[in-house]
This record gives structure tokens, C-alpha cells and sequence, in this order.
């Protein structure tokens, strides 16, 4: 197609369907991140100046610098394909989460299916286009506005603060091969890229807002994947939450108006000597309801709770028999310090032998006899006669006296006697 034929296709006169079609706003639809903190912005406005880089139709383009050393940004998509995905015009991200399309669709549960050929992807924006003329703009057309839903994924992954962070000027590419001679004036930043192998350094604006091979979107989802989650157990009659970290502020009256939304209870127990509570539910659906919503970010006067599934009545007979457990099935931690279990008993062989001092087998064990002194006034009993001979050898042989009442002969002669 020449030059001439192309004029022709979009002059005034001739294709004039089409060219109503064409975008023509006075604002775009940002998210706050693109547009910046400076709440005083400064933007052109080019009238057809692009086509949208998803339908192919012109549309009208902004561009503006969201604050101080952050490059100039412009829309990329139109706003009719913006308000079909309920994302930025700019950076394709979802206006309520702040997260990829991929992330959102998976945590809605839902797939939107757009027509990616030229005739059909016409005629669906003209259907998309008549749908939201005849809304009142506050909800997204199509399939995003019948998933009504909302995931407890989507609620931890959003962000909830804007990231500026996103807005600031590419890497110079001079000063990367050591050519650039602006210093300080060098608009572009002065750093060291990242992997070239890094998957989120292949970004496509297409794949981002279809929902396919989003690099950043499989991160989010591999993070999700990872986060702690308390699933139901299988047991179908456990209908009672454990609520932990209760402090001394907390009572029940605080636990019942908050756990009432969920559905009937039956009872509320508040153990304050273990700082926790016990809320048993008439039906299992309305305890699976609390569980979900509760889980990980319950907040009670300013306090994170720790929300648990309670034990089955079979769980808890078994926990018992254990050590380091209550009657409620809580495993206690054990206290540092305290010594452990004692060891089992001896058998009886080694009862047995009363060898506390690791002496050898070479005979019987010797048995002492310690005797204690006689009162005053009375004699001592006369010694065993193995002593008294033992100390009339050591007497004979000359090494001690004799101290036991006896008369023998000594070895040099003279008979004495013991004294």
C-alpha cells in the first residue's frame, strides 16, 4: 500500500465510519504511581497522535514527567482497551491491585478470552465500545464485570502504596560503554544494568495485557504459591477456631463482634491464663468463612490475633498421652534449663553386682564394718578376732603398739602387754 493510498484511508472525506471510532479525550486513566506525587502536572496533548498498541486505532496521547529526575512518560493503549482490561493506559496494571492482569485473572478464577485478529478484535471493541456507553462507568464491562468475587490472594498481593520507585529514568547506554560526557546533566541514570538473562529484562506490552508469559506476573504467582495458608482440616465436625495472642485487653465481647459476621456461634471460651479462645461455630461453612477472612490479618484494637483450626476430639486423646501438652490440645514449648528424663532402671543382673566404682572381678567385694563409739560409762566390746591378730603381727614385727588387751611374746624378747 503506497503513501497516496494510506492518506486516502484516513482523510476526512473518505473512510468516515472508522474515523469516528477514533479515541479523542481530555484526560487519561492513570494510576497513581504513573501519574506522580506531584499533585501539580503539567501535560501535552496530541489529538490522534498514536495507534493503540492493542487495537491498532488512533487515539489521543498524554505525555508528562511525574516528578523530579523521572523520565517522561505517555500513554500506550486507548482508553477503550483500558476500560475492557480495567487497567493504566501507561503501565497496564490493574487500577483496584495494582498487579499484573495475569495475577488478577488467576485470583478471580476467570479467563478473558479477546479475539487477537484485526476483524474480529473490530468488531468486539464496537460491542465493547456500545456496552460502555450504555454504563454508567463505575464498574468494568465484559468478564471482568461479572466476576463480582474478590480473592484473599489478591488482598496480600496488592500494593497498596504507590512505587515511584518505577518512574525513574532508563540506564544511559553511553555510560555503560564509558562514552558519556555529561556528568551530572546526563538525564539517563548512571548504573549498572541488570542480567541480560533476567526474565523480567524481556517485558512485552501485549503478553502483559492479554495475561500470557508475563515474567512479572509468574514472580507474583511463585510468590503466592509460597505464602502460608490454613487449609480446612478433613475432619468435617471440627467447627471451632483457635484465636491466639489474645493479651490482657482483649475480651470476649471484642471476639463475638467481630466473629459474628461469619455466621452463628455456638460458644466463645477465653482461656486468660493462656492469652487464647476457643470459638465453635453452629455450621462448619460459616467456621471455613471465618477461617478465610480472619487468617493471617486479623487486627483486634490494634493487636495481630493468630487464627488456627481447633483439634478433633480423636486428635486430642492422642495428644494427651504426650508430654508438653494441655487438656486443649496446645503443645507446649518446653523450658530451657530444666533437666531431661531420668534413664530406665537397671536390669536385674546388674543389680546383681554392686560395683559402683568400676573396681576389677579379682574376688568377693570387701565388706567395712563401721561401728559407732560405745556411750560413757560403758566398755567396748571386745574385737573380732581377726583384728586382734593382725594387731599383735604389726605389734610382733615391730610397726605399732598393741592396742587390744593381750599377752603374747614379742620377737626380741620381752612379753608386754597391750595397754
Amino acid at each position: 500500500m503506497n503513501i497516496d493510498a494510506l492518506k486516502m484511508a484516513t482523510s476526512l472525506g473518505s473512510n468516515t465510519y472508522n474515523r469516528q471510532n477514533w479515541e479523542d479525550a481530555d484526560f487519561p486513566i492513570l494510576c497513581q504511581t504513573c501519574l506522580g506525587e506531584n499533585p501539580y502536572i503539567r501535560m501535552t496533548k496530541e489529538k490522534y497522535g498514536k495507534e493503540c498498541k492493542i487495537c491498532a486505532r488512533p487515539f489521543t496521547v498524554f505525555r508528562w514527567c511525574p516528578g523530579v529526575r523521572m523520565r517522561f512518560k505517555k500513554t500506550e493503549v486507548c482508553q477503550t482497551c483500558s476500560k475492557l482490561k480495567n487497567v493504566c493506559q501507561t503501565c497496564l496494571l490493574d487500577l483496584e491491585y495494582g498487579l499484573p492482569i495475569q495475577v488478577r485473572d488467576a485470583g478471580l478464577s476467570f479467563k478473558d478470552d479477546m479475539p487477537k485478529s484485526d476483524v474480529n478484535k473490530e468488531y468486539y471493541t464496537q460491542n465493547m465500545e456500545r456496552e460502555i456507553s450504555n454504563s454508567d462507568g463505575t464498574r468494568p464491562v465484559g468478564m471482568l464485570g461479572k466476576a463480582t468475587s474478590t480473592s484473599d490472594m489478591l488482598l496480600k498481593l496488592a500494593r497498596t502504596t504507590p512505587y515511584y520507585k518505577r518512574n525513574r529514568p532508563h540506564i544511559c547506554s553511553f555510560w555503560v560503554k564509558g562514552e558519556c560526557k555529561r556528568g551530572e546533566e546526563c538525564p539517563y541514570r548512571h548504573e549498572k544494568p541488570t542480567d541480560p538473562d533476567d526474565p523480567l529484562a524481556d517485558q512485552n506490552i501485549k503478553d502483559r495485557y492479554y495475561g500470557i508469559n508475563d515474567p512479572v506476573a509468574d514472580k507474583l504467582l511463585k510468590r503466592a504459591s509460597t505464602m502460608p495458608r490454613l487449609d480446612p482440616p478433613e475432619d468435617k465436625t471440627i467447627t471451632t477456631l483457635y484465636v491466639g495472642g489474645l493479651g490482657d485487653t482483649i475480651t470476649e465481647t471484642d471476639l463475638r463482634n467481630h466473629f459474628y459476621q461469619f455466621g452463628e456461634i455456638r460458644t466463645i471460651t477465653v482461656v486468660q491464663r493462656q492469652q487464647c479462645a476457643f470459638i465453635q461455630f453452629a455450621t462448619r461453612q460459616a467456621a471455613e468463612v471465618a477461617a478465610e477472612k480472619s487468617f493471617n490479618k486479623l487486627i483486634v484494637n490494634g493487636r495481630r490475633l493468630n487464627v488456627k483450626w481447633g483439634r478433633s476430639q480423636a486428635a486430642r486423646g492422642k495428644e494427651k498421652e504426650k508430654d508438653g501438652t494441655t487438656d486443649s490440645g496446645i503443645k507446649l514449648e518446653p523450658v530451657p534449663g530444666l533437666p531431661g528424663a531420668l534413664p530406665p532402671p537397671p536390669a536385674a543382673e546388674e543389680e546383681a553386682s554392686a560395683n559402683y566404682f568400676n573396681l576389677p572381678p579379682s574376688g568377693p567385694p570387701a565388706v567395712v564394718n563401721i561401728a559407732l563409739p560405745p556411750p560413757p560409762g560403758i566398755a567396748p566390746p571386745p574385737p573380732p578376732v581377726s583384728v586382734v591378730a593382725e594387731c599383735v603381727q604389726m605389734w610382733a614385727v615391730g610397726e605399732r603398739q598393741p592396742c587390744f588387751p593381750t599377752r603374747v611374746p614379742r620377737i626380741d624378747g620381752p612379753q608386754i602387754s597391750c595397754h
